[in-house]
Parts: structure tokens; sequence; C-alpha cells
């Protein structure tokens, strides 16, 4: 079991994809946040007592929306972030069903091959969740 200083910030995301409706390739779905103006998988701070697997889907609806399949568990990153520790649990999730709609923390989505996902990422840290998505969709 590991533990967690309590002033880590705790949060959830996933690494959200689908089979493209024009030729049958994976995509996956980056978001932008206007407050940081960055490209980054869907994450988000957990709610007190919330599951992380609970906070990963509800962070994808609220941003992205839509409603996700998770899957496999992908790796953690641990970071600081304004000068705090944060943990982001990570999943691989299908996208099901939805339609983004913007609103005051992401303004745009896109759906891209893996390399272009892997190039639009602003964080170094998360292409290699790209990487994590492609071994786990590979064995699925």
């Amino acid at each position: 079991m590991t533990e967690t200083n309590d002033s880590t910030v705790q949060a959830a995301g996933c690494v959200l994809w689908r089979r493209s409706p024009f030729d049958g390739g994976l995509e996956l779905c980056l978001v932008h946040r206007p407050k940081y103006d960055d490209w980054s998988h869907p994450k988000g701070k957990l709610k007190r007592g919330e599951e992380a697997l609970a906070g990963a889907l509800r962070e994808v609806a609220e941003e992205t929306g839509y409603s996700a399949d998770p899957g496999a568990r992908l790796p953690t990153l641990c970071y600081l972030a304004n000068g705090r520790p944060k943990q982001v649990r990570y999943w691989a999730a299908e996208a099901v069903s939805g339609a983004f709609a913007p609103n005051h923390e992401v303004d745009r989505i896109l759906w891209l091959s893996p390399a272009a996902a892997r190039d639009r990422l602003t964080q170094p840290r998360d292409r290699t969740l790209v990487d994590d998505l492609l071994v786990t969709v590979r064995h699925a």
C-alpha cells in the first residue's frame, strides 16, 4: 500500500480513444484548456471521498461530453503543480457516446492519430501515456 502526503493533490483521468469513423484507425481525444493554453488528456482533481476511476470518468464527461467504457489501468503520473505534489491516476477508456460542447474549462477537443496526439501534447510526461495506451489496445 502506498502512502500519500496529505498535501498531495489527488487527480484522475483517461486516455480517451475511439475508432475513426472514416478509416477505423485509432484516434485519441485531447482537450485544450484556455486557462493554461495547453493540450492534455482529460483529467481533474478528485472530489472528497471519490474513487479514482469514478473521478476519471466524471472528468472525461465534464471535459469532453463523452461517456466512456474504462479499460486497462495506465501508469500514475506524479509531478509538482503550483509547488504542490500531484498524483494523477489514468485509465485507457473508449468513448462510447456523446458530443463535445465548449465549457469554462475546455474550449476545444481534437481527435488525433496516436502520433499526432503525441506531438500535440504540451507536457512530455503525457506522451508516455500514448505509448502505454497503444500496448493495451493492441492486446485487447
